[in-house]
Parts: C-alpha cells; sequence; structure tokens
C-alpha cells in the first residue's frame, strides 16, 4: 500500500492539467451515465455556459467521441464498448481506462459494478465500486497498471490506453516488460489515486 504523500506525488506526476474541456468533464459524464447520446444543448443547458463554448472547450479535448449526428457519446464514460465495463442504475457502459473506472462512482454518487479481462489472459476482472470505498474485487490480487501521461492533448491515446486491470502482478510480467515506465498499483491504491486526479481536475 502506497503512503497518502506518495499518492499525492504520484498524481501530480500523471500530469493531468485542468483545461476548459475539464469545466465540463463532471456534468457531462453525469449526462452520460444516464445511458444516451449528449445534445451540446443539453451539456451548455447543465453547466450555465453559452452553447459555442461548449463547442471550443470540447476541441480542446480530442479524445471526446461523438455520433454521427454531432452529440457526445463519450467523454472517460462511453457508450461505444470497451474492455472495461461500467454498470450503474441499470445501464451498461463502458469507460476509457481501468482507472476511469475507479474515478466515476464517486463523481456520480452511485455504485458501479465494474469488469475487464486482463490483457493477454482474457480472465476476468471483477471489482464492485461505491463512491467512497473499492467494496469488492475479485480476483483480491488485481492490480492496476499507471504510466506517466505523455505530453498529448489526447488523453485516451497518451494515458488512457496505459491503464489497465490485470488479474495479479504475476500475469502482468509480459506486458511491463514492454512498458517499462509503468508501474502496477493494487485496486484500492488505483482507487486513492483516482480521487486526487479528480480532485485536481
Amino acid at each position: 500500500m502506497l503512503t497518502q504523500s506518495e499518492l499525492d506525488q504520484l498524481a501530480e506526476e500523471l500530469g493531468l492539467t485542468e483545461n476548459r474541456a475539464t469545466q465540463l468533464f463532471k456534468p457531462l459524464v453525469q449526462l452520460l451515465a444516464e445511458g444516451k447520446p449528449v445534445s451540446m444543448e443539453q451539456l451548455a443547458s447543465a453547466t450555465g455556459k453559452p452553447r459555442d463554448q461548449v463547442v471550443r472547450a470540447l476541441a480542446e479535448s480530442p479524445s471526446t467521441e461523438f455520433d454521427e449526428h454531432g452529440n457526445i457519446i463519450g467523454a472517460g464514460l462511453t457508450l461505444n464498448p470497451t474492455p472495461y465495463r461500467f454498470a450503474l442504475n441499470g445501464h451498461t457502459l463502458y469507460t476509457w481506462c481501468a482507472l476511469d473506472t475507479l474515478i466515476f462512482p464517486a463523481l456520480l454518487g452511485q455504485t458501479a459494478y465494474v469488469s475487464s479481462p486482463t490483457p493477454g489472459t482474457g480472465f476476468l476482472v471483477q471489482v464492485t465500486v461505491t463512491p467512497d470505498q473499492v467494496e469488492a474485487v475479485d480476483p483480491p490480487t488485481a492490480v492496476v497498471s499507471i504510466v506517466k501521461r505523455a505530453a498529448d492533448p489526447d488523453v485516451r491515446r497518451a494515458f488512457c490506453n496505459y491503464v489497465h486491470f490485470f488479474s495479479s502482478a504475476d500475469v502482468a510480467t509480459s506486458w511491463l516488460a514492454q512498458h517499462p515506465d509503468a508501474i502496477l498499483l493494487p485496486v484500492a491504491d488505483a482507487f486513492a489515486l483516482g480521487r486526487r486526479v479528480a480532485a485536481r481536475l
């Protein structure tokens, strides 16, 4: 387990910085959690910002996903299937990475049921996350890979694509050999890190 100061330092080293898009992040995730595409008008209404200002802010986040009508369908939380299944309040949603699944329950004030296959083996990791804690982890040896974000505005490409659940640290050995700058955290530590990252944004 990492100490509080080690978690604070790691959150700082991730290099996640605030921009105009991050100011829309919480209300956008709350709208996406309803399981439907989010229009620019909906997001503008939820944030109290003019529509054109919302459009410009989202342009600073190239990872944002849109449907064919220009509605938002993904921003960390997504309607598009990914390896990170995120079920809550009767909706089956997905996230861009393992850390997202540990951050969003607190932002949404809801318990989520997470399942994700281990890269390379497909062995399923299942986690129950409340707004305040990780309630259950199966298998209990599961870990989360974390990397320092590269200098790239595309957070999915620079960070999320390397943040996975593994069923154990031993199973992650070959992946770590290909990503020597990554570290592994127990799920509880990754949850504590996620809370710090969310606070910074």
